[in-house]
């Protein structure tokens, strides 16, 4: 049998026990009949107290269970472990193998039943403990987030880290670094296009020599980005964006200036629909994507498995715009059999049907040329109605609309807490009589807001001509064909009975 000394250091400071200090320390606390025996010592440098995946304490735990040591001696409780549960299981094993335990520098032994109840009453201590440090940690990281600090981690690509000072604390801030910038400008362009999928913009990175600094580009790279509102020139329509997913605006809306880009933070497991566990930040760096640009992006990348692959198929030039009317999801073009004359037949069929089997699809089958015919004609009538069309672009006043749009944003915030003060308030009708004069003011500030958007809107606005795309029309190739389609419509139902729904994007 052999005396037992564990020491366990988690990290290197200027103020903690060495791990040599503390078996020297235990040492001096033998009995004089212990002097005698065996002596085996343990150290885990490195390690964690929350958890026993220690090599050394695993190595003396084992001598444990082997019946080879009759006393474990150690510096103090927590060198052995900061959670209760654990080092409840410990004493278990402990005492199945008739093993003392003894902590040299709080006095007591659990040999006794004294000793035993302080040693659980001290883990309580010790479990509490850290998980308030991990909460003023969390606490702390927040607040620095929510101050504009840059909280470190990786670095974005496209930005390079440089000195700052924020409210007399230094700290660092992102700048755009020009080389890199001008990829990630090329990589949201290009994916907005529509039809162009992850991989397909990975190949055209790679075709077109256009290599990142460091590593090389895959799709949950290019994923990444896409989705960081780090690059975004955050305005009024990033706020709603943020606030229609439930996200946690820590930024007020008036900073939603259309210059800084946006920081999010918290618990990453959100779906594209609900980001309640996240909190977004106006940062103190300024963006250099277009907000419309990202926002197609992030459309983009929330339909990806609805689109699936028929972006890019070539088997009809509808592909990735046929839509089943029942189930939601894409159709897909597939050839059949041979005709007459050698070709094959084209038919459209619902991917809910043929992969999930969660839809019964179209009664009959919907044949692609037919279809294409139709939409060809109705194609055709469109752009004969548009070609004395114009449409209009803003300019000069977007950033005064920008504001406008914020102040509007303000005053929703202002009157759904009236209408919960409403609901829920016991105060008298005097009081209510006040908050319901305050929903009017509010009401008609709102009206007011509103129709100066509109005025700018109209005074903001040039008259632009809509490609004559008529003449070309009849003519067009396959490619051609799908890049007015894609110019013109959104999307097409089919229906059960064999009848199309047309959405038009103008």
């Amino acid at each position: 049998m052999a005396i037992a000394i564990y020491a366990r250091q988690s990290i290197e400071k200027d103020n903690s026990i060495s791990c040599e200090t503390q078996i020297e320390y235990c040492k001096a606390c033998l009995r004089p009949d212990e002097r005698s025996e065996k002596l085996l010592t343990f150290i885990d440098e490195g390690f964690t107290g929350a958890n026993t995946n220690r090599d050394a304490f695993q190595k003396m735990m084992r001598q444990v269970e082997r019946g080879n040591i009759s006393k474990i001696y150690v510096y103090k409780l927590d060198r052995i472990s900061r959670s209760l549960s654990d080092f409840t299981d410990i004493l278990d094993a402990l005492d199945r193998s008739e093993t003392k335990f003894s902590s040299a520098t709080e006095g007591f032994d659990t040999s006794t039943d004294f000793g035993r109840t302080i040693c659980q009453i001290l883990m309580v201590f010790a479990e509490l403990e850290r998980k308030n440090t991990a909460m003023r940690v969390k606490q702390a990281y927040e607040h620095r987030s929510e101050k504009q600090f840059y909280m470190g981690g990786r670095r974005p690509y496209g930005f390079e880290l440089t000195e700052t000072e924020i409210n007399n604390i230094k700290t660092k801030m992102l700048s755009i670094k020009s080389d890199e910038a001008e990829q990630v400008k090329y990589i949201f362009e290009n994916y907005a296009v529509h039809g162009v999928s992850l991989r397909r913009l990975m190949d055209n990175l790679i075709e077109n020599g256009i290599k990142p600094t460091e590593g090389d580009w895959t799709t949950a790279k290019l994923s990444y980005i896409l989705k960081n509102p780090i690059y975004v020139r955050a305005d009024n329509s990033i706020y709603e964006y943020y606030k229609r997913n439930n996200a946690s605006i820590v930024s007020e809306p008036i900073e939603f200036d259309g210059i800084h880009g946006i920081q999010l933070y918290g618990v990453n497991k959100h779906k594209s629909t609900d980001m309640s566990d996240l909190k977004a930040v106006v940062m103190t760096h300024e963006g250099f994507i277009e907000p419309e640009i990202w926002l197609a992006c992030q459309k983009r990348l929330s339909n990806n498995k609805q689109v699936g692959n028929t972006l890019s198929n070539k088997t009809s030039w509808l592909g990735g715009k046929i839509f089943c009317h029942s189930c939601g999801r894409t159709m897909t073009c597939t050839k059949g059999g041979l005709r007459s004359d050698g070709t094959r037949t084209r038919y459209f069929s619902c991917t809910g049907k043929s992969h999930k089997r969660s839809c019964k699809g179209p009664k009959n089958p919907i044949y692609a040329d037919s279809l294409e015919d139709m939409v060809y004609e109705l194609i055709s009538e469109k752009l004969a109605s548009l070609k004395q069309c114009r449409k209009r672009i803003s300019t000069d006043n977007s950033a005064r609309i920008n504001i406008l749009k914020n102040q509007l944003a303000e005053i929703k915030d202002k009157q759904d807490k009236l209408a919960e003060l409403l609901l829920s308030s016991d105060a008298a009708k005097a009081t209510l009589s006040i908050v319901n004069k305050k929903a009017e003011e509010l009401s008609e500030k709102e009206k007011s807001i509103n129709n100066q958007i509109s005025v700018l809107e109209e005074a903001d606005s040039e008259i632009v001509s809509v490609i004559n795309l008529s003449k070309k029309w009849k003519s067009a190739k396959f490619a051609e064909r799908k890049a007015v389609c894609s110019v013109l419509i959104d999307k097409i139902y089919m229906h059960n009975d064999g009848t199309a729904e047309v959405v038009w994007k103008i």
